[in-house]
């Protein structure tokens, strides 16, 4: 079966824009916007504060190939970003998100994460 594209979307965070709201508000922000998952597997990485930010311009990338920005009912935490056995980014949708997306006839959402120290980016595609 043939992936359509449906849409696409792009983020690019500053990483110290992510540390700096990680030390200000804690673990508040960390669950607010992060899963449990997410979390744990950020926080052992040698460069965490990349790696969250990462997670945080794929969701925002994900936003732009939904349509909706941080409305309609969606949060957060209803867009994960887990890892391939390869290490390649996945999304899971849940919630409302993945209501969107159905309605939207986006049957995948793909992802690609890339970090230095200073900057974060993802670019998502959403196929049918």
């Amino acid at each position: 079966m043939a992936n359509n594209l449906v849409s696409i979307g792009t983020d690019i965070v500053e990483c110290v824009r992510i540390a700096q709201m990680i030390e200000k508000y804690g673990e508040v922000f960390l669950q607010r916007v992060f899963t449990q998952k997410e979390i744990q597997y950020c926080s052992s990485r040698k460069a965490a504060t990349q790696h969250y930010a990462g997670r945080w311009a794929a969701k925002e990338a994900v936003m732009k190939v939904l349509g909706t920005g941080w409305s309609k009912g969606i949060h957060w935490t209803d867009l994960e970003v887990t890892n391939e056995v390869s290490g390649a980014p996945k999304l899971i949708l849940s919630g409302r998100a993945a209501e969107i997306a159905k309605e939207r006839g986006i049957r995948e959402v793909m992802l690609s994460i890339s970090h230095c120290r200073s900057y974060a980016t993802a670019f998502a595609t959403g196929v049918s």
